[in-house]
């Protein structure tokens, strides 16, 4: 009997998403059908994260808890796949003997032939190493919602001391941008009405394959696609992030006044540390060209704390910019001591109390800047993109100054139906500490 109702549970970022439906496309083209849970699945796929401590500890116990399914449900077949499963392919079949595969990052395409070898009862397999396959393009995706994530580069060149993500995902390979467009247009024929563009550093998008940075052309042409309303950008490292692409942001209208640029860092001392290619100096002209540029323009970022060698004056220096440049949403990680990057052995690493306590005042700080940011929004109006009916006429939806699931929401009274994916005209009327509360204008 072949056994092919297949569940794929995703951990981590939005590039292990994609990847997830990258592997559910490929099967069901081989004749295999999506499960609705891991108790009917025949087959379990974890699409693991490997990032950092917090991320690989969220993998080891959503695999442990998919293992029981082998007793407690119809699972057959075990699989691992993701950044975890390509650093730890040895030691996770070492360790969990309900795992009969692991594929890494590169080796998704192996996935139906590596069911079909388990299929046929033989061992367990291991199929890791090709970190630098360029993306599958002749899989299009099978289940859409109003916001798609389109990746347009694979890798990192960058090389900073505390990230294994060039271990894990390769060097950075830019797509055909062709085949981006094909892609857009794709989702756009499906009711997609947003997409997100994603990679490791979408900022380098284009260097590898033509010879420079050309994120602005791509935008250019995507912001001609008919039917396409938003275009958001994630994860542009501001090293190249050039005067054509600030146009390119402020011109075309689909493309939302909205960047996630990952500072990490302001302090010189520890931005060298991190091996990041700007300065302060560098980082406050791009703000301040953005703000100047694009008025309405949202600035999200993240930043690291308890780098090693990071200072109480390093860690001032850092909370006083963030008073400073208020800048509308940031995120804060604690340093995670990754084995095998350069970080790892560098002296004065510091004690995760302080990691946390710094983490702490910085997030303490950004909610007195946010609860003023939300202030101001009051009573103003915004173009709201329905995700989420919450009952009782409620609906849940975002303005283009959230992405989702790492940003707020926007709440909703409505006693007219909204479709989901439906654009309306929403004034605010009130505010939490992050999220926002509306009322259709009619």
């Amino acid at each position: 009997m072949i056994h092919n109702k297949v569940y794929i549970e995703t951990l981590g970022c939005s590039k292990n998403e994609i990847d997830s439906e990258l592997m559910m496309s490929l099967l069901e083209n081989s004749n295999y059908t999506a499960a609705d849970s891991p108790e009917e699945a025949n087959i379990i796929v974890v699409n693991t994260c490997g990032f950092i401590d917090k991320a690989k500890e969220e993998s080891i116990e959503t695999i442990w808890e998919m293992t029981r399914y082998k007793t407690q449900g119809q699972c057959n077949h075990l699989i691992l796949a993701g950044c975890l499963a390509e650093r730890y392919s040895n030691e996770l079949l070492d360790e969990i003997d309900d795992v009969d595969a692991v594929i890494g990052t590169g080796n998704i395409k192996d996935l139906p032939s590596i069911i079909k070898d388990l299929n046929e009862n033989k061992d367990r397999i291991k199929k890791t190493g090709k970190i630098n396959t360029e993306y599958l393009e002749d899989i299009n995706r099978i289940y859409f919602s109003p916001t798609e994530y389109v990746r347009i580069s694979e890798g990192c060149d960058n090389l900073c001391t505390y990230c294994i993500i060039p271990k894990l995902r390769g060097r950075h390979r830019s797509r055909k941008m062709e085949d981006i467009l094909h892609e857009v247009e794709y989702l756009v024929e499906n009711g997609v009405q947003e997409i997100i563009l994603i990679g490791q550093n979408t900022s380098d998008y284009g260097i590898d394959i033509y010879g420079e940075y050309i994120l602005h052309i791509l935008l250019d042409k995507l912001n001609e696609i008919k039917n396409l309303k938003w275009i958001r950008l994630l994860y542009l490292y501001p090293d190249n992030f050039s005067d054509k692409l600030i146009a390119s942001i402020k011109n075309n209208n689909k493309v939302v006044k909205y960047v996630d640029i990952p500072l990490q860092h302001i302090s010189d001392n520890i931005l060298k540390k991190m091996n990041r290619k700007t300065t302060r100096t560098d980082i406050e002209n791009l703000i301040n060209t953005l703000r100047r540029e694009i008025p309405d323009i949202i600035i999200r970022t993240t930043f690291i704390v308890g780098f090693p060698g990071e200072t109480e004056n390093d860690f001032n220096e850092l909370l006083d910019f963030i008073k400073e440049y208020k800048l509308d949403k940031l995120g804060v990680f604690t340093y995670s001591r990754e084995e095998g990057t350069p970080a790892y052995n560098l002296p004065n690493q510091i004690s995760e109390n302080i990691k946390f306590s710094r983490r702490d005042k910085i997030m303490e700080t950004q909610l007195n800047i946010s609860s003023d940011k939300m202030k101001e929004k009051l009573h103003k109006e915004f173009s709201v993109l329905i995700e989420e009916y919450h009952g009782n006429n409620t609906y849940i939806g975002r303005t283009y100054m959230d992405s989702p699931d790492i940003d707020g929401i926007l709440y909703l009274e409505s006693e007219d139906f909204l479709n989901l994916g439906d654009f309306v005209r929403v004034k605010i009327i009130d505010y939490l500490e992050y999220d926002l509360m509306g009322e259709v204008i009619k």
